[in-house]
């Protein structure tokens, strides 16, 4: 049984509702919006869950081009420096004032309410890009976890030959509950699927430590290492080198879930590449549980991967949502009137409840989850696609606008010494995304000349 109200969910999200009598108050904001569920510890976790992602397991890789020098420095440089930024972009939450100014529910209108019309415009092209791209990241890297799931049984039955499987059928099955989990309205809704996930990203990481250190106590074991990282021409060829509560105010708790999630990840980090590093050496592989740096213990092997899976179902849809959100918003303004846009209809589902169910929501998000799904089958290039990514969002989102935002809020004078540094800063960050940009791009031109799209390949 179905009921139907003329707005969405989505669109009445984004409107003030206006209350008579005071009925209804203690569900909505100040501000009339749906009252805010967020805490310090759901903050936390959407921020672990966006960033622990299963590139930690290639960290060993990452540091084996850099060596023991370069490589953990630079880790922590950058693990400070978004940090640092993070700190700035909790205080533009709210403007002019960060505790009693106007709230700023997107990024855009954050950069909006900062910046001006033109850089809210090149922020929505950064933003989205890189939401759109993460998605078709996590698409490829959970195919192929759930690959590796077969291989290695198909390894400990058969040996380490023979086994030969395609990523394809799993980014269908990765695919599918996408299309489920995309039907959640919103993003509050997700928070029981962020801690879910941050606990399985603690899981994974933590099984790829310990199989590291097992390594490493090997009768025996010798890898070559070296301060500057991999060498020419034996390893490689040269040119291959939330949401929150009102109170406490919202910047405090962004600040210390921020301070929380960065340290966290840098922590995991710098032990998954260290003693990946350690463990492997110049020939680490891009990712020592699905690369199949370590074969036995089968099971513990499954297990990880297992949760690799069930950790990117989950940050799939964090960094879905707002993609989601912003589409329905701009198609709601764009035809308010439209039945098919904005009615939401209210049905009720055995053991469930009643749910809201929208059919432009329907539609357009699993096409959406569709398109990403057929890219990641053309593009199933892990390290150069996530390297890429990172390259072009980490510098207009993490560092620029942050920065920018914090100048024109502090009111910064010209060319004094804290508007100084924090333009090296700008600059300087530039450059390093130009560099690895171009690295990634070098990688992924190399990796097309030699892939067949759809044919069934074995990883060794």
């Amino acid at each position: 049984m179905a009921s139907e109200q003329n707005k969405s969910s989505f669109y009445m999200e984004h409107e003030p509702v206006t209350m008579e009598n005071g009925h209804g108050l203690k569900n909505f904001d100040d501000d009339g919006r749906e009252k805010r569920t967020g805490t310090l510890m759901t903050a936390s976790a959407h921020i672990i869950t966006a960033v622990i992602g299963s590139g930690v397991l290639s960290l060993a890789w990452a540091i084996a081009q850099l060596g023991w020098v370069a490589g953990p420095a630079i880790l922590m440089a950058f693990s400070m420096i978004t940090w640092f930024t993070s700190t700035l972009l909790a205080d533009c939450y709210r403007s002019p004032d960060p505790v009693t100014g106007k709230r700023n529910y997107t990024y855009m209108d954050v950069v909006k309410a900062n910046l001006g019309g033109m850089k809210n415009k090149l922020c929505g092209v950064a933003q989205y890009g890189n939401l759109v791209g993460v998605t078709i990241g996590y698409t490829i890297t959970a195919s192929i976890s759930m690959a590796a799931i077969k291989r290695s049984n198909c390894y400990h039955k058969n040996g380490h030959q023979g086994c030969s499987t395609s990523n394809n059928p799993f980014m269908i099955i990765f695919a599918s509950i996408q299309i489920i989990l995309s039907q959640i309205p919103n993003f509050h809704k997700l928070s029981w699927l962020s801690i879910v996930a941050a606990v399985m990203s603690f899981t994974y990481s933590g099984i790829g430590l310990g199989l590291s250190i097992a390594k490493l106590a090997e009768n025996g074991h010798h890898v070559r290492t070296s301060l500057t990282g991999t060498t020419v021409p034996e390893d490689v060829t040269g040119s291959d080198k939330d949401t929150l509560k009102s109170s406490p105010p919202e910047n405090k708790v962004m600040k210390k879930a921020s301070t929380i999630g960065v340290m966290t990840t840098t922590f995991f980090y710098m032990l998954c590449g260290t003693l990946g590093y350690a463990a492997f050496g110049n020939k680490a592989p891009g990712n020592f549980l699905t690369g199949f740096g370590f074969y036995e213990p089968f099971w513990l092997i499954d297990f990880a991967n297992a949760c690799i899976a069930v950790h990117l179902i989950g940050a799939y849809q964090v960094f879905a949502q707002p993609i989601f959100g912003f589409v329905e918003r701009w198609s709601s303004d764009r035809w308010p009137e439209s039945g098919f846009v904005t009615t939401e209809h209210r049905v009720s589902f055995p053991f469930v409840g009643t749910y809201p169910v929208n059919f432009f929501r329907m539609v357009w998000r699993t096409i959406y989850v569709i398109v990403t799904a057929v890219i990641a089958m053309l593009l199933p290039f892990f390290n150069d696609f996530v390297g890429l990514i990172g390259a072009a969002s980490f510098w207009p989102l993490t560092v620029y606008f942050p920065i920018e935002m914090y100048i024109s809020q502090a009111k910064l004078r010209k060319y004094s010494a804290t508007w100084i540094w924090l333009k090296v800063l700008t600059w300087a960050c530039l450059i390093v995304s130009l560099v690895a940009a171009a690295g990634s791009i070098q990688g992924l031109a190399q990796a097309l000349r030699t892939y067949k799209p759809f044919q069934i390949q074995e990883e060794h």
